[in-house]
């Protein structure tokens, strides 16, 4: 699983400042296969990360088994995470990224804890569980075992089509526990896509994948977001985006307009003076005063959009404003959590002892 004879030192002279502090650094790699990009391989501390925030919870709980990711969005809200160790929103977050190669086996750990109260945990809302990396790293599968097995709910948003490789595991625990799914497919045009979204699979692997998940009988909601201002908000796109959803049997979609934070705005903006320069004075003139698009433009795209989802036969799904996946429904619809029958592939992927820790 882990990649020999491709490791970098760790203190090795270039290294950036803020990684060369890393106490919990096991070793960097570097492989032909991953052109460009180095993976920091860290023994994490944690693996839930508690999100305080107004939703049906006072508060969320989150996984995040890599930080930085290779499918390299312009416009992804959790580049500025990345300047946590003085690596930069842009160029580094895209190719600088550290990889919990002990994430499983803490969480397992920490779900034991007897003030742990199987709150719902969401994966995918900071960065991608499913970028590439995963097919090598392997991480989800022990992460969803060890939620599987405590009874704990967790939901999963993704743009990756590796998604598929865990779903015979997924359907294995959403017979034990609430498990909500969600892709993410914001644009579909071909062409602006690979512009925009360089190392994501393409919209038509990504819809496969939607239909795979609704073939294994679970739902899968379509997370049409972010709708990107003058580009993918005309009524054509957005019908031609609700018909290709419904085609693949998407259970319901969520959408919202565009917003640029600080750090993330600069590096979208360089995208669009390069790939858009016509665009860029609207852009800069309707992000001016912050984060979010107008709140004319919100309504504005509120009146066009709805009525499409209507027209297509789809319901309009509910995110979590605390996390930013989609809503568990285990918070609508609680069931028993932890019942125990028969878990072959959940067993098969719970780790055999804890690894050692930072602790």
């Amino acid at each position: 699983m882990r990649w020999s004879g491709q490791e970098l030192q760790a203190e090795q002279v270039g290294t950036l400042p803020g990684l060369a502090r890393l106490n919990n650094l096991v070793r960097r790699v570097q492989t032909p296969e991953f052109a460009g990009i180095t993976f920091h391989e860290v023994l994490a501390k944690s693996a839930l990360n508690r999100v305080p925030g107004q939703s049906a919870m006072p508060f969320g709980w989150t996984i995040n088994p890599y930080r930085g990711c290779s499918h390299a969005c312009t416009y992804c809200f959790a580049r500025p995470t990345h300047k946590y160790l003085d690596l930069d929103a842009g160029k580094d977050f895209d190719n600088e990224i550290i990889v919990k190669v002990n994430v499983a086996e803490i969480l397992q750990k920490e779900l034991a804890k007897p003030a742990w109260g199987r709150h719902p945990v969401a994966l995918g809302t900071n960065t991608d569980p499913y970028q590439r990396a995963e097919g090598r790293y392997r991480l989800m599968p022990g992460i969803i075992a060890a939620l599987a097995d405590n009874g704990t709910p967790f939901s999963i948003l993704t743009k990756g089509s590796l998604l598929r490789r865990d779903l015979d595991l997924i359907a294995e625990a959403s017979r034990m526990v609430p498990v909500d799914l969600a892709m993410s497919i914001a644009i579909y045009d071909d062409d602006l896509q690979q512009a925009v979204e360089p190392g994501t699979p393409s919209t038509k692997a990504r819809l496969a994948t939607v239909s795979a998940v609704r073939e294994r009988g679970m739902d899968c909601t379509v997370f049409m977001m972010p709708i990107l201002p003058f580009l993918t908000d005309t009524r054509a796109h957005l019908d031609e985006a609700l018909r290709q959803a419904k085609g693949a049997d998407a259970t319901s979609v969520i959408y919202t307009a565009l917003h640029l934070k600080p750090g993330v705005k600069d590096w979208y903006f360089r995208w669009l003076a390069r790939d858009h320069p016509e665009l860029l004075p609207r852009y800069r003139e309707m992000y001016q005063a912050g984060t979010y698009a107008p709140k004319e433009y919100r309504t504005w795209l509120a009146a066009r959009i709805k009525p499409l989802i209507r027209a297509h036969g789809l319901e309009r799904g509910r995110e979590d404003p605390t996390t930013g996946g989609v809503l568990s429904t285990a918070l609508a619809y609680p069931k028993p959590a932890g019942e125990r029958m028969p878990r072959s592939l959940i067993a098969e992927e719970l780790p055999p002892e804890l690894v050692p820790t930072l602790f």
